[in-house]
Protein backbone atom coordinates (compact mmCIF):
# COMPACT_ATOMS: atom_id res chain seq x y z
CA UNK A 1 0.00 0.00 0.00
CA UNK A 2 1.27 3.37 -1.16
CA UNK A 3 2.20 5.96 1.59
CA UNK A 4 -0.20 8.02 -1.08
CA UNK A 5 -3.36 6.02 0.59
CA UNK A 6 -3.35 7.57 4.25
CA UNK A 7 -3.40 11.42 2.46
CA UNK A 8 -6.99 12.81 2.84
CA UNK A 9 -8.69 13.18 -0.48
CA UNK A 10 -11.27 16.28 -0.27
CA UNK A 11 -12.78 17.25 -3.23
CA UNK A 12 -12.25 21.02 -4.30
CA UNK A 13 -15.88 21.61 -5.09
CA UNK A 14 -16.52 20.63 -1.34
CA UNK A 15 -13.67 23.15 -0.05
CA UNK A 16 -14.86 25.99 -1.93
CA UNK A 17 -18.68 24.97 -0.45
CA UNK A 18 -17.40 24.73 2.86
CA UNK A 19 -15.65 28.14 2.53
CA UNK A 20 -18.48 30.00 0.98
CA UNK A 21 -20.40 28.39 4.62
CA UNK A 22 -17.59 29.87 6.36
CA UNK A 23 -17.41 33.40 4.32
CA UNK A 24 -21.36 33.97 5.41
CA UNK A 25 -21.09 32.77 8.64
CA UNK A 26 -18.57 35.29 9.43
CA UNK A 27 -20.64 37.96 7.81
CA UNK A 28 -23.81 36.84 9.97
CA UNK A 29 -21.33 37.76 12.88
CA UNK A 30 -20.02 40.96 11.60
CA UNK A 31 -24.15 41.84 11.35
CA UNK A 32 -24.62 40.57 15.13
CA UNK A 33 -21.65 42.76 16.79
CA UNK A 34 -24.01 45.84 15.62
CA UNK A 35 -25.65 46.45 19.04
CA UNK A 36 -28.98 48.02 18.31
CA UNK A 37 -30.07 49.61 21.55
CA UNK A 38 -33.43 48.60 23.26
CA UNK A 39 -35.25 52.24 22.46
CA UNK A 40 -38.54 53.45 24.20
CA UNK A 41 -41.65 53.58 22.86
CA UNK A 42 -42.27 57.29 23.85
CA UNK A 43 -40.19 58.72 21.88
CA UNK A 44 -40.38 62.10 19.56
CA UNK A 45 -39.76 61.58 15.77
CA UNK A 46 -36.45 64.26 15.99
CA UNK A 47 -35.28 61.57 19.39
CA UNK A 48 -35.60 58.72 17.26
CA UNK A 49 -33.61 59.95 14.48
CA UNK A 50 -30.88 61.16 17.14
CA UNK A 51 -30.37 58.01 18.69
CA UNK A 52 -30.04 56.40 15.46
CA UNK A 53 -27.99 58.49 14.26
CA UNK A 54 -25.51 57.51 17.38
CA UNK A 55 -25.80 54.24 15.08
CA UNK A 56 -24.12 55.84 12.61
CA UNK A 57 -20.33 54.33 13.63
CA UNK A 58 -21.41 51.01 13.95
CA UNK A 59 -23.22 50.94 10.71
CA UNK A 60 -20.02 52.32 8.49
CA UNK A 61 -17.54 49.90 10.35
CA UNK A 62 -19.54 47.07 9.36
CA UNK A 63 -20.35 48.36 5.82
CA UNK A 64 -16.80 49.03 5.46
CA UNK A 65 -15.83 45.83 6.71
CA UNK A 66 -18.35 43.97 5.09
CA UNK A 67 -16.61 45.34 1.47
CA UNK A 68 -13.27 44.49 3.15
CA UNK A 69 -15.10 40.54 3.62
CA UNK A 70 -16.45 40.95 -0.12
CA UNK A 71 -13.87 41.68 -1.80
CA UNK A 72 -12.16 38.38 0.03
CA UNK A 73 -14.71 36.15 -1.29
CA UNK A 74 -14.49 37.48 -5.13
CA UNK A 75 -10.40 37.06 -5.03
CA UNK A 76 -10.91 33.85 -3.24
CA UNK A 77 -13.14 32.47 -6.07
CA UNK A 78 -11.01 34.08 -8.48
CA UNK A 79 -8.05 32.04 -6.95
CA UNK A 80 -9.77 28.66 -6.50
CA UNK A 81 -11.80 28.94 -9.99
CA UNK A 82 -8.15 28.47 -12.18
CA UNK A 83 -6.90 25.69 -9.33
CA UNK A 84 -7.44 22.30 -10.73
CA UNK A 85 -7.99 19.25 -8.19
CA UNK A 86 -7.95 18.86 -5.13
CA UNK A 87 -4.40 18.87 -3.06
CA UNK A 88 -3.78 18.57 0.73
CA UNK A 89 -1.35 21.33 1.34
CA UNK A 90 -4.08 23.24 -0.53
CA UNK A 91 -6.42 22.26 1.55
CA UNK A 92 -4.42 23.09 4.95
CA UNK A 93 -3.82 26.54 3.42
CA UNK A 94 -7.36 27.32 2.68
CA UNK A 95 -8.41 26.29 6.16
CA UNK A 96 -5.73 28.78 7.98
CA UNK A 97 -7.36 31.46 5.68
CA UNK A 98 -10.73 30.80 6.28
CA UNK A 99 -9.46 30.77 9.93
CA UNK A 100 -8.13 34.43 9.71
CA UNK A 101 -11.83 35.48 8.05
CA UNK A 102 -13.48 34.74 11.36
CA UNK A 103 -10.75 36.57 12.78
CA UNK A 104 -11.65 39.30 10.97
CA UNK A 105 -15.38 39.11 11.67
CA UNK A 106 -14.46 39.15 15.41
CA UNK A 107 -11.96 41.89 15.24
CA UNK A 108 -14.72 43.88 13.63
CA UNK A 109 -16.73 44.09 16.41
CA UNK A 110 -13.63 45.84 18.35
CA UNK A 111 -13.23 48.03 15.65
CA UNK A 112 -17.49 48.90 16.10
CA UNK A 113 -17.61 49.10 19.87
CA UNK A 114 -13.90 51.03 20.33
CA UNK A 115 -13.79 52.83 16.53
CA UNK A 116 -12.43 55.75 18.65
CA UNK A 117 -9.31 53.78 19.93
CA UNK A 118 -6.45 52.94 17.27
CA UNK A 119 -5.21 49.43 18.92
CA UNK A 120 -8.48 48.24 17.68
CA UNK A 121 -7.89 49.62 14.07
CA UNK A 122 -4.00 48.34 13.83
CA UNK A 123 -5.48 44.76 15.24
CA UNK A 124 -8.14 44.69 12.45
CA UNK A 125 -5.50 45.76 9.52
CA UNK A 126 -3.08 43.27 10.56
CA UNK A 127 -5.53 40.68 10.39
CA UNK A 128 -6.21 41.86 7.32
CA UNK A 129 -2.60 42.07 6.22
CA UNK A 130 -2.18 38.45 7.04
CA UNK A 131 -5.41 37.17 5.33
CA UNK A 132 -4.36 38.41 1.84
CA UNK A 133 -0.65 37.29 2.32
CA UNK A 134 -2.08 34.11 2.89
CA UNK A 135 -4.04 33.76 0.22
CA UNK A 136 -1.37 35.22 -2.02
CA UNK A 137 0.88 32.60 -0.89
CA UNK A 138 -1.95 29.98 -1.74
CA UNK A 139 -1.84 31.51 -5.42
CA UNK A 140 1.97 31.47 -5.72
CA UNK A 141 2.11 27.52 -4.21
CA UNK A 142 -0.73 26.49 -6.99
CA UNK A 143 1.43 28.60 -9.71
CA UNK A 144 4.52 27.11 -8.76
CA UNK A 145 3.67 23.69 -8.66
CA UNK A 146 1.50 23.95 -11.96
CA UNK A 147 -1.77 23.31 -10.09
CA UNK A 148 -3.71 25.97 -12.32
CA UNK A 149 -5.36 25.94 -15.34
CA UNK A 150 -2.71 24.97 -18.16
CA UNK A 151 -4.65 27.59 -20.91
CA UNK A 152 -4.23 30.85 -18.41
CA UNK A 153 -2.46 33.66 -19.89
CA UNK A 154 0.72 34.66 -17.62
CA UNK A 155 0.11 38.50 -17.60
CA UNK A 156 -3.39 36.86 -15.88
CA UNK A 157 -1.46 34.92 -13.04
CA UNK A 158 0.91 37.92 -12.76
CA UNK A 159 -2.42 40.46 -12.41
CA UNK A 160 -4.02 37.92 -10.19
CA UNK A 161 -1.11 38.54 -7.49
CA UNK A 162 -0.54 42.11 -8.01
CA UNK A 163 -4.18 42.47 -7.45
CA UNK A 164 -4.04 40.24 -4.31
CA UNK A 165 -1.23 42.55 -2.80
CA UNK A 166 -2.36 45.35 -3.27
CA UNK A 167 -4.37 44.81 -0.46
CA UNK A 168 -1.58 44.13 2.09
CA UNK A 169 0.33 47.49 0.80
CA UNK A 170 -3.20 49.12 1.38
CA UNK A 171 -3.74 48.48 4.69
CA UNK A 172 0.45 48.59 5.80
CA UNK A 173 -0.19 52.60 4.28
CA UNK A 174 -3.47 52.90 6.37
CA UNK A 175 -1.63 51.51 9.84
CA UNK A 176 1.25 54.20 9.58
CA UNK A 177 -1.39 56.87 8.83
CA UNK A 178 -3.81 56.07 11.75
CA UNK A 179 -0.67 57.52 13.57
CA UNK A 180 -1.63 60.69 12.40
CA UNK A 181 -5.56 60.49 11.71
CA UNK A 182 -7.50 57.73 12.28
CA UNK A 183 -10.55 58.77 10.30
CA UNK A 184 -8.57 59.56 6.65
CA UNK A 185 -6.77 56.18 7.58
CA UNK A 186 -10.49 54.19 7.47
CA UNK A 187 -11.29 55.97 4.55
CA UNK A 188 -7.65 55.18 2.65
CA UNK A 189 -8.91 51.86 2.46
CA UNK A 190 -10.59 53.11 -0.92
CA UNK A 191 -8.12 53.37 -2.60
CA UNK A 192 -8.28 49.41 -3.46
CA UNK A 193 -10.79 50.14 -5.47
CA UNK A 194 -9.16 52.89 -8.37
CA UNK A 195 -5.75 50.53 -7.85
CA UNK A 196 -7.76 47.15 -8.75
CA UNK A 197 -9.17 48.55 -11.49
CA UNK A 198 -5.33 50.28 -12.64
CA UNK A 199 -4.43 46.23 -12.26
CA UNK A 200 -6.56 44.94 -14.61
CA UNK A 201 -5.59 47.38 -17.24
CA UNK A 202 -1.92 46.83 -16.60
CA UNK A 203 -2.28 43.21 -17.17
CA UNK A 204 -4.75 42.97 -19.63
CA UNK A 205 -4.08 40.60 -22.28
Amino acid sequence: MSSGSFTPLIKLEHVISFSDAVFAFAITLMALSVDIPDLPTDLTQSELIAKLYDLYPQFESYIISFAVIAIFWVSYHQVFNHIKGSHITMVYLNLLFLLLITLLSLSTSLVINYGTYQIPYIIYCFIVIMTSLLLSTIWWYATKNKYLDKNLHPFFIKGVMANLMSIPIVFTISIIISFVNLDVAQYFWLVIAPLNIAIRHRYKH
